[in-house]
Parts: C-alpha cells; structure tokens; sequence
C-alpha cells in the first residue's frame, strides 16, 4: 500500500537513478518524473502549479500571520502559539519551491535532495500543529471548567515544544533514511489527526447549536464562530480526506493511475493547506489589526477567539 506523497518518492527515485538525465546531457521537462508519466503529466502540472501558488500566495499570508500575532496588542486566542507554528512550518515549505523546481530542472544535486526530503518531512506532520488547534478549542468550548485551568501560555508553549521534537525527528528520518522509512509513521499521523480533529469540530458545532436551543437568535460571537468552525470543519474535510480516502485502495490502481494521475494530484491538494489556513485566519481577524486606518473613531473590534 502507497501511504507516501508521490513527490517524495520521486525524489528518491530520481536521486538514485537520475532520471531526470539523458545521454546527450537534455533535461526531461518539468511536468513529469518518471518515462511512463509522459503519457499523463497533467497531474504534475497541477502539483507545480499548486507549489507557485503556495509561493505567491501562501508564503507572503503566512508571514502576514505571523507578523499579526507578534505585534498584537491585546491578548488574543490561546490557539496562537499554535498557529504561529505551524505558520513558520507552511512558510518554510512555500519557501522551498523555487530550491525544487530549480534542482529539478536543472541542478539535481545529491545534497539539495536530502534537504527537498527534510522539507516534505516537515509538511507530512503539519497536521499534528493544526490537530493541537482543534484540540485547544474542543476544549474551551466543551470542557470550559477545564481550560480555565489551563490557560497560561506556557503549558502550550511546551506541547509546540515537544510537537517540534517530534516533526524534526520525522523529517530528519525521511531526509537521511529515505521515504520508505516513514511510511507507517506517515499513515498513523494523517489518519489520527484527520479523525481527531473531525471529532473536535463536531463536538463544538454541537455545544454552539445546543447552547441555543429554543431561542430565536444566536449571540453575534458564538454565531462568528459558529461560521469559522464550519469553515475549518470544510477545510479539513476538503484537504486531508482525500488522502485518507485514498490510502486503503492505492494498491487496486496501476502505477500510471495512482503516481501520475491520482496520488500527485491527492497531495497537491493536502499541499494547498500551506495557503488556506493562514487566509481563513485572516479571514476571522478585524482588519484594523493589519491597517489601523480601517479603524473608524467609535468601532472597537469584536474578540471572537476560543
């Protein structure tokens, strides 16, 4: 069973065999790895096409996040810690993809190879700071009690500290171990955190609908976030279920359907996470915080956060 991003697996097949080399020095295009893809290399354009928007896009969002919640003012969701994380992972990933197109076309060299490795390592596990998200807000909002004893920023600060610990030796794995050798690890991640974090926004759309029961109207706030939820309840559904959709049935396609057809374009959309996460965040935070002359004289903005 396939369980590993197709791009990874290239990586390593190209590395140990350069394909990407002919006799009379020509390159093979970019669209496509392997000589059976040349039949079907529109899965790959695809995949570099979602790798530039992750560029243009995603890298200047994630900064822009990243930037927002170091300089704000008032105290801000305890889910911050979190997505400060995992917006220095997604921008480092973004990063990475002029380093990948241009070792793929034209360098392919063995030592950018080992760190393309490390960066796909690093993006495999970003699923664990985004289920620390959901997680943290499960709790706020169906465990109240609770996380009014567990607010101080340090106990967070801690779980990204031990979640990094655990993302590095990952990547770190893959990077010098190759592909194969995380495949299992690969699997257990993707499948926990996608179900996890399905079961975290379930349960709070839940608490949210129950807590108004009976009444016409939903408080302004808890309906803000009653929205966001939703959104990042789609988000999750519309980038991680592919992939686990598609893990107990890789071994029924044949090798062009499954690496050059379905599972490049699969992980290309998980990739598309690297953009959509730092703009739903945007999406939810007043604009005054980015451009204080948004900010009218007697409009204060609405805290939202879980």
């Amino acid at each position: 069973m396939i369980t590993c991003s197709p791009p990874q697996l290239v990586m390593d097949n190209i590395s140990d065999l350069s394909l990407n080399n002919t006799i009379s020095g020509w390159r093979r295009p970019l669209w496509y790895q392997y000589d059976v893809c040349a039949v079907a290399p529109f899965g790959f354009v695809f995949y570099f096409g979602v790798k530039v928007f992750n560029l243009a896009v995603g890298f200047p969002t994630n900064v822009l996040v990243m930037w927002q919640i170091l300089t704000k003012k008032s105290e801000g969701s305890t889910s911050d810690i979190f997505i400060f994380n995992l917006s220095i992972l997604d921008a480092f990933f973004c990063l990475m993809t002029p380093v990948d197109m241009v070792n793929r076309l034209y360098l392919a060299n063995q030592g950018i190879w080992y760190l393309q490795r490390f960066a796909y390592g690093l993006k495999d596990m970003a699923p664990l700071f985004l289920t620390c998200i959901c997680l943290d807000r499960y709790i706020a909002v169906v465990h109240p009690i609770l996380f009014t004893g567990i607010r101080d920023n340090r106990i967070r600060t801690g779980v990204s500290v031990a979640v990094w610990g655990a993302i590095l030796a990952y990547a770190l794995t893959k990077c010098i171990l190759g592909v194969l050798s995380v495949n299992e690890e690969f699997s257990g991640v993707i499948l926990s955190a996608f179900f996890i974090m399905v079961f975290c926004n379930l349960s709070i759309l839940w608490v949210l609908r129950k807590s108004v029961a009976g009444k016409e109207t939903m408080n302004p706030v808890k309906k803000k976030a009653f929205k966001m939820v939703i959104i990042l309840l789609a988000i999750i559904v519309v980038n991680y279920l592919p992939p686990v959709a598609l893990m107990p049935f890789a071994s029924t396609y044949s090798f062009v359907t499954l690496s050059c057809k379905i599972s490049i374009s699969v992980f290309s959309i998980m990739d598309l996470s690297c953009t959509i996460e730092p703009l739903l965040y945007i999406s939810k935070v007043d604009r005054s915080a980015f451009c204080p002359c948004l900010n009218g004289p007697s409009k204060k903005p609405v805290n939202v956060s879980v």
